[in-house]
């Protein structure tokens, strides 16, 4: 059975804070009448601190999309073999192990995607399968870990090497004052993970089932506009309400699978917001504690997009690990409204051959 392994997750060295945000907002959109609530709202995200490819200041700048963009390569390219390396060495791997590469970002874009660049400096085999997920936004996270044990499955005793790539900080629009974008602009964060799905052997999540699901008509609820500056992003205010309709699609989901999703015993929830995770924890009958790895990537981080459940699984091995056979739900949530859903169990491969 396919094993997700340990992720390794990497954030930049930038950093700003809260009241950093705060003050930051307050000068660059002094006067705006939106403001205000803005700036409550994102108080209300919980987001102590972020992490950013730029110093602040050049972040705040706007350069031009071409730039941009080059920046998004060169970034890409100098932070993710490292964070490869270790994720290969949790799942007790090498590059020449690897079958495939799926990539996901929804911050920059390359042609030929940064797989075949990864795969040409770092020595994976050049029969390795890629591929790219670019336009699934934060549930691309869920849909990698999904599309990884669906390859496992279609291939027995294959493994695949899962990579986030969100440097969010580039989107960022300094013309853009509606209350979505402004309060996007103090919650998202950036971030490189991996992470490897293994064939056979190794410790983590032996993933069991997966599902998808979209919410008819909400398409434009989660989008960008992409226009001579970029890509900008576009929020609508109905999102944070979407657990009530997306929560009975995992009770199904995991009952489903002969499971009652308000006894399992972990949860790796995509942390879009302090709604998002209070919400499903009331709709779900979970206690909010349940939901502590992903509140903790809220609070450290901020929404980092597709590397949040990587991020939050990681917390989940640095905690006391579950025991053996100890089930559990990842469920990533971005546009579409799309909702990726798996569930598993704890697995310790008893030969040793994984960290």
């Amino acid at each position: 059975m396919p094993i997700l392994c340990r992720p390794s997750v990497s954030v930049p060295e930038h950093v700003i804070s809260m009241d950093e945000t705060l003050e930051l907002a307050e000068r660059a959109h002094a006067g705006k009448p939106q403001l205000s609530l803005a700036y409550r709202l994102i108080q209300n995200t919980g987001v102590q601190k972020r992490h950013i490819v730029q110093p602040v200041e050049e972040t705040l700048r706007h350069p031009g999309f071409e730039e941009r963009n080059r920046v998004y390569e060169l970034e890409s390219k100098k932070r993710t073999p490292e964070v490869i390396e270790q994720a290969l060495a949790n799942a007790n791997l090498a590059t020449r192990d690897i079958d495939a590469i799926i990539y996901v970002s929804c911050t920059g874009f390359l042609m030929p995607s940064l797989t075949a660049w990864l795969i040409n400096t770092m020595g994976f085999r050049t029969d390795t399968r890629q591929i790219p997920i670019a336009q699934l936004g934060c549930a691309a996270g869920g849909a990698a870990i999904n599309r990884a044990h669906d390859f496992c499955v279609a291939h027995p005793e294959s493994n695949v090497l899962i990579v986030s790539c969100e440097l969010c900080s580039l989107c960022y629009q300094p013309d853009d004052d509606d209350v979505g974008s402004l309060l996007s602009d103090g919650l998202f964060g950036d971030a490189v993970a991996a992470a490897v799905v293994r064939g056979s052997g190794g410790v983590g999540v032996a993933l069991e089932r997966n599902s998808s699901y979209l919410i008819p008509d909400t398409e434009d609820w989660i989008s960008y506009d992409v226009r001579d500056t970029g890509f900008h992003f576009r929020l609508d205010r109905r999102v944070p309400g979407t657990m009530e309709p997306l929560a009975p699609v995992l009770n199904e989901f995991a009952a489903g699978h002969g499971w009652d999703v308000r006894d399992l015993d972990f949860y790796i929830i995509h942390a879009g917001g302090p709604r998002i995770l209070d919400d499903l924890g009331e709709f779900l009958d979970v206690d909010r504690k349940m939901f502590r790895h992903s509140w903790a990537t809220l609070v450290d981080y901020g929404n980092i997009a597709s590397a949040v459940v990587l991020d939050a699984l990681r917390r989940l091995f640095e905690e006391d690990m579950p025991s053996e056979g100890a089930s559990g739900m990842i469920a990533g949530f971005g546009p579409g409204i799309t909702a990726e859903m798996a569930v598993g169990r704890w697995s310790v491969d008893p030969s040793g051959s994984s960290d």
